[in-house]
């Protein structure tokens, strides 16, 4: 089947780890062709050690062999970029989240919509080993019937101490609320489906001074934002489970995640939704009257070994061990096979209204009603390891 041509548009920190799954994962279904960024160092720098095409922005949305796009820039120049690759006449795929905002995502969903273009967001850890072994063992009814699961996120940013490496930061859409909130719906709604009613509490905390000597303003107030760097929601699932999600980005190391899901029959000890799973983020089961267990993963796409060195020579290329990516895979998989693919328009829509929904039952102080529904994911198929899993992603 001809394969799908890829470029991508955002070369920073976190481009490796998407270049590293498309150009160097061996999935037949992609062919990588070249990346961009405004800076021509780091395009040049990404190129060379992908062995791809350096080019400029304009020459990737110019390129008609080019089908899909990933915007790989940073929050604030999402809806822009998306934007301009639909415009093109385009498939585009954001790093998460789809937008900084529910109305902000909606405009992108109805132009890719009028445009009869795919549009998907990350995170797609989802679909990884770790939680497509968890869908499975409930969907096998090993913990019964689900009841309630508990998400929770709790990191020390600082970025206030780093302003201008953070341009931007702490506005509304750039927080934790929306940088981190992503990976830990996008897990729920995998597990549960859509989100029916939520209620909410958020704000940014204020109470901070800086605390780096280096810094001109040391011990002096950190300068505040207006986006919720603390965030509390009660998420009504339209299945009828209940479920907490819980941001915070002013506490300290080490990071702590956590998902926890409740049954009639017993509740799952999920792992770090940051990750696709193994090296320590793995699946434990409790039944009634039995002992916690570690499950084997029933799926392929676990980290890779964290002890392989990295390909551009840089050890701190984030998340550089992962499969991000793959739901870029399934959406080329999805356009060559007619079907819909799995982090698609409709799940990164709804998981920005989510978030969205909890600021605005803040500030309303009522439950918000969701407009936006979204089905499960397609479950991947269990029993394909290692880069042979491509099979385990075409299934439907």
């Amino acid at each position: 089947m001809k394969p799908v041509k890829v470029a991508l548009i955002g070369s920073g920190n976190i481009s490796y780890t998407y270049l590293h799954t498309l150009a160097k994962g061996g999935f037949s279904i992609v062919e990588m062709v070249g990346c961009s960024d405004l800076v021509p160092e780091k395009s040049k720098s990404r190129a060379e050690t992908f062995g791809i095409r350096q080019m400029t922005t304009d020459e990737i949305l110019a390129d008609p062999d080019i089908e899909i796009v990933v915007n790989t820039t940073g929050p604030r120049d999402h809806h822009f970029v998306t934007e301009s690759i639909l415009k093109a006449g385009k498939h585009a795929y954001s790093e998460k989240a789809m937008d900084t905002g529910f109305a902000q995502a909606k405009e992108l969903y109805d132009l890719a919509a009028s445009k009869n273009l795919r549009i998907g967001a990350a995170p797609d850890c989802y679909m990884g080993s770790g939680y497509q072994t968890a869908r499975k063992l409930i969907d096998d009814g090993w913990i019964g019937t689900p009841l309630f699961a508990h998400a929770f996120c709790y990191r020390g940013y600082n970025a206030h101490e780093r302003g201008q490496d953070f341009p931007g930061f702490g506005t509304d859409g750039t927080t934790i609320h929306y940088d981190m909130s992503g990976y830990y719906l996008n897990v729920l709604i995998n597990l549960f489906g859509g989100v029916g009613r939520v209620s909410g509490f958020s704000r940014a905390f204020t109470g901070r001074k800086l605390t780096n000597p280096a810094h001109p303003n040391y011990r002096e107030p950190a300068p505040g934002g207006t986006g919720s760097t603390l965030s509390m929601g009660c998420l009504e699932f339209e299945n009828g489970v209940y479920a907490s999600l819980t941001m915070c980005s002013e506490g300290a190391g080490p990071e702590v995640p956590r998902v926890e899901v409740y049954g009639t029959e017993g509740h799952l000890s999920l792992p770090d939704p940051n990750n696709f799973g193994g090296w320590g983020n793995d699946v434990y089961l409790t039944r009634v009257g039995n002992e916690r267990l570690k499950i084997p993963f029933t799926h392929g796409f676990s980290d890779i070994d964290p002890k392989i060195p990295t390909i551009s020579g840089n050890p701190w290329e984030p998340c550089y061990n992962s499969w991000r990516g793959i739901a870029v895979v399934d959406m080329a998989w999805a356009i060559r096979r007619g079907r819909q693919h799995r982090s698609s328009a409709e799940l990164a829509l709804h998981a920005v209204e989510v978030a969205s929904a909890i600021d605005k039952s803040n500030a309303s102080n009522e439950t918000y009603i969701m407009t936006t529904r979204v089905e499960r994911p397609a479950p991947l198929t269990p029993g394909y390891m290692g880069r042979s899993a491509e099979a385990s992603i075409d299934n439907i």
